[in-house]
């Protein structure tokens, strides 16, 4: 079973005077690229959340984001009035049209300045973070479940593709038969035509060897079949598969290059062309893959 790097979480904490709203989300990346926005109170477990984020889902870009929103009349909303007062009269000098009668604009602005509002306790609450924990740890586990909902989608996709460029290559191996035997028609004609003692004998069927190998695609039809079984085992028996899928895709993308560059038949090559776009399709996919 693979997992999607795609997914999103999302869960909710009901504590005595406020509601946390916890949201992660991610996409693909390489690593864990952990972008965290909480609130200011919570900053001391920035450490803790990121290695939870990490252990929990491997790697991605993901996003993590918590929202604190008060509940009922305990509200810890405070105004840093004196803070408040000091702004207004720095604005008061920039402005003397003012007045000295605060307007309902002025009153809005001064609200939104740096610290004035103040909605966090002083100190930490450990019993409260451990409920909140709780659900950080639940909506991880809402993203996983996206993920893996996702990967089964990737999964079926990944197994189209990758067996359409195994009956490709078996329709190449057959047409190969009919290639290497006009092949071989048309060195027979050749020789046949040639006179005798006009030719070097031994340079010849040197010559005929190199010419021969040279056209050969048997190897390569032989590792393209083990790169692509590689692929299907490591896709169904590796827990974390997306980067080795990559790796392997290369690999398969050699081949076929090959193929097509050694055949020199018209209709092997488009056979070639129809496996490197099924391969395109792969790489995609696998970038996706956790």
């Amino acid at each position: 079973m693979i997992k999607s790097m795609t997914g999103f979480g999302k869960s909710e904490v009901q504590l005595a005077d406020k509601v946390i709203t916890i949201e992660v989300k991610s996409l693909n990346s390489k690593q864990a690229d952990i972008g965290l926005r909480i609130p200011n109170q919570y900053k001391s477990k920035e450490i803790e959340l990121r290695n939870l984020l990490s252990q929990s889902l491997n790697r991605g870009k993901i996003d993590f984001s918590m929202y604190s929103e008060s509940a009922g009349e305990n509200s810890s909303v405070k105004i840093n009035k004196d803070l408040a007062l000091s702004y207004y009269a720095q604005i008061k000098q920039l402005e003397p049209s003012l007045g000295d009668t605060l307007s309902t604009e002025m009153i809005s602005i001064l609200l939104r300045m740096p610290d004035v509002m103040n909605t966090d306790k002083a100190e930490l609450d450990e019993s409260e973070w451990t409920t909140i924990h709780q659900g950080v740890v639940a909506a991880i586990a809402n993203m996983d479940e996206h993920r893996i909902s996702e990967g089964k989608n990737l999964e079926k996709d990944l197994l189209k593709n990758l067996n359409s460029i195994g009956d490709r290559l078996l329709v190449i191996t057959e047409l190969d038969k009919i290639r290497m035997g006009k092949i071989r028609e048309r060195l027979e004609k050749a020789v046949s035509e040639m006179k005798e003692g006009l030719v070097d004998k031994n340079r010849f069927e040197q010559e005929l060897i190199f010419y021969i190998e040279k056209l050969d695609i048997n190897e390569e039809k032989v590792r393209l079949k083990i790169h692509l079984d590689y692929f299907l085992q490591t896709l169904k028996e590796e827990q974390y598969p997306g980067k080795k899928l990559g790796f392997i895709g290369q690999e398969i993308g050699r081949e076929i290059n090959t193929i097509g560059s050694k055949a020199n038949d018209a209709d092997i090559q488009k056979i070639v062309v129809q496996m490197k776009d099924e391969l395109e399709k792969i790489k995609e996919q696998s970038l996706n893959v956790l």
